[in-house]
């Protein structure tokens, strides 16, 4: 199932952060609830860029991180799945290294609009 078939997808326009709130190299979790079967995503930052992707892990398909908002190698460099150690480019999601190489994080498509980070269309 892709995440836009999730029945608690974000719309295409729905702000997500406010760019400011995604330090550069760092990534936020944005959820559509609390409850078992939430939909969570991961938006990233990096080079002035953002890039949005499912929050799942391609080995398991469970969450990468297991702090809050804790996405990446501690030099910035990766974006990493803190069950498994697999390693992600933030481009495109392609995992580099790990139980998953060659497979590829679930991409959200996210814009930035006045300094703010939505779903795009």
């Amino acid at each position: 199932m892709s995440w836009q078939d999730h029945p608690r997808a974000p719309a295409p326009g729905t702000a997500l952060f406010r760019l400011d709130d995604i330090p550069e190299g760092e990534g936020r979790e944005w959820r559509s609830g609390q409850e078992r079967g939430a939909l969570s995503l991961l938006v990233v930052r990096r080079a002035g860029r953002v890039h949005g992707y499912v929050n799942a892990c391609p080995h398991q398909w469970i969450a990468l991180n297991d702090q809050p908002d804790r996405f990446t190698t501690f030099d910035h460099e990766w974006i990493v799945c803190a069950s498994h150690g697999a390693v992600f480019r933030y481009e495109d999601g392609f995992c580099e290294d790990g139980p998953c190489a060659g497979k590829s994080l679930e991409p959200v498509p996210v814009e930035v609009v006045d300094g703010v980070v939505r779903v795009a269309g």
